[in-house]
């Protein structure tokens, strides 16, 4: 199913359409301020495992961000941060960037790594933002791989939802996707470490 929805003035209904498709269990392939992504709740481990199977992951060692609406959900499945810490995510939240972060217990077991960390991002896309506030917690999100060699991630919702209408729920078409995806930037060490150069610096 392929659901347009306008991207600077989503509407409630629509978005309530698809929080009730997240609910459920389903797989949703939606737009955020840099690439199309694929979302599900973080609290359906089947549509987890789905997400990875797309993306020919390993669960196991799988790598996946909570997209949240804003930072009142960072102490729900973050350890406490420090004040140097918390006002670098403030000072570059909402935007294209991927905070790595050490995860709490509050954080569903599936999605403990080794490494015990958590992939946090706080999207300005308002349709990403709709979401996230209908369904009241964040949701899981990994970016969008094209099939083809040439175009990295695939920026065409209509396009998107030919390759995936049998394989996902939803695509919404939130207007045309971006070519370069967030920057991740893990702030678990003394050092600030920048894991993926992406589509803005980060402000310190």
């Amino acid at each position: 199913m392929l659901i347009k929805i306008h991207p600077d003035n989503p509407d409630p209904r629509r978005i309530h359409g698809i929080v009730e498709i997240l609910e459920k269990g389903g797989v949703i392939i939606y737009p955020t301020d840099t690439v199309y992504a694929l979302g599900c709740s973080i609290y359906k481990p089947k549509a987890i495992e789905r997400i990875a199977q797309i993306k020919h992951l390993d669960i196991n060692k799988a790598h996946f961000s909570f997209v949240c609406r804003d930072l009142s959900h960072l102490s729900d499945f973050t350890k406490p941060l420090n004040n140097s810490i918390f006002k670098l995510i403030k000072k570059n939240t909402p935007g294209p960037f991927t905070f790595i972060l050490e995860a709490n217990n509050e954080v569903p077991k599936h999605f403990k790594t080794n490494k015990k960390t958590v992939g946090i991002r706080v999207t300005s896309n308002k349709i990403a933002q709709e979401i996230v506030k209908q369904l009241g917690h964040p949701i899981l999100s990994t970016s969008l791989i094209s099939k083809d060699d040439i175009i990295e991630y695939p920026t065409d919702p209509e396009l998107i939802h030919e390759e995936y209408k049998k394989i996902v729920e939803t695509v919404i078409d939130g207007g045309p996707g971006g070519i370069t995806p967030s920057t991740i930037i893990d702030l678990t060490k003394d050092e600030i470490e920048i894991i993926r150069e992406g589509k803005e610096e980060i402000l310190l």
